[in-house]
């Protein structure tokens, strides 16, 4: 049985583990107010940037650009987000196991998979289990960038074009909200018109282009994938920051109400220490009348 002193030191020890969950999830909600607000500035920019690619695809011929050439899919490519820290939660899990799953998807369909990892989370748990991780990013978070996003995109751009990669994905976790972080599996390479597009975007807005759209589609196209893995790094950091202010958060109230149970369990152990001792001293008071 635990004596009372054991108790207070497991009581304190509590106490200090719940100042640190706190303190982090303090840091995390700062944090996150940037990470937010850089993402939410640059959706709208991508998806005018989206837009004018759907509107553009619809005016030339695909096979032109390398970038949407269609080959028979014999090797993908995955760009796998994840982040360089723990202690936020399933976040991490969820990714790794989506990834797990889409890996063992083509294995069965016979296509051979190699990856890009960008965080060390990712990074260690495939190459502890001997996957194929033909580059590895890390400690990225901290300060990224479009530079840093162009020199993702330029390298897998360059596998694709070589033809050692047939398709490429990319998974981040996309920000919902404060309690959502959802594992995204978005197609690259290679590019495609939409669905059903005729004339001008499938009936969207038409535009006037000066040079030719061929021109300026040749220009687009990479900016076009390197635009995709930055929204990407801004959701997957505003994600992880959310999940780990959740996580702390969580944290810091199983604290709380462990330090309650413990003097709940210290405070019935000194009360019964208190009658014991109370009953020697009846016991030896009556043994000397």
């Amino acid at each position: 049985m635990a004596t009372l002193r054991d108790i207070r030191r497991k009581i304190g020890a509590v106490k200090k583990t719940q100042q640190i969950t706190k303190a982090m999830n303090m840091v995390a909600a700062s944090k996150l107010r940037g990470a937010q607000m850089r993402m939410e500035n640059f959706r709208p920019y991508a998806s005018k940037f989206l837009e004018v690619i759907n509107n553009l695809s619809s005016r030339i011929d695909p096979e032109s650009f390398p970038l949407m050439a269609q080959r028979p899919v014999k090797k993908v490519e995955l760009i796998s987000l994840t982040s360089d820290r723990g202690l936020c939660g399933s976040f991490n899990v969820n990714l790794i196991n989506t990834a797990e799953k889409f890996l063992k998807t083509k294995v069965q369909e016979q296509v051979a998979v190699n990856l890009v990892t960008v965080g060390k989370k990712g990074s260690d748990y495939f190459r502890r289990r001997k996957a194929e991780v033909r580059k590895a990013y890390t400690d990225l978070f901290n300060s990224f960038d479009m530079t840093t996003a162009a020199g993702i995109g330029q390298d897998s751009m360059e596998n694709f074009l070589l033809g050692n990669a047939d398709e490429v994905y990319l998974l981040y976790g996309q920000f919902i909200n404060m309690g959502i972080q959802r594992p995204v599996l978005q197609k690259l390479l290679p590019i495609a018109p939409p669905a059903g597009a005729e004339g001008p975007a499938g009936g969207g807005p038409d535009y006037l282009f000066e040079p030719s759209p061929e021109a300026i589609f040749n220009e687009l196209l990479p900016r076009y994938v390197n635009v995709q893995i930055y929204r990407g790094l801004l959701e997957n950091a505003a994600s992880e920051q959310a999940a780990r202010m959740t996580a702390m958060d969580n944290a810091t109230r199983n604290c709380k109400e462990l330090v309650n149970s413990l003097t709940l369990i210290y405070n019935k152990a000194r009360q019964s220490a208190i009658t014991k001792e109370l009953m020697d001293i009846v016991g030896g008071a009556e043994a000397l009348k």
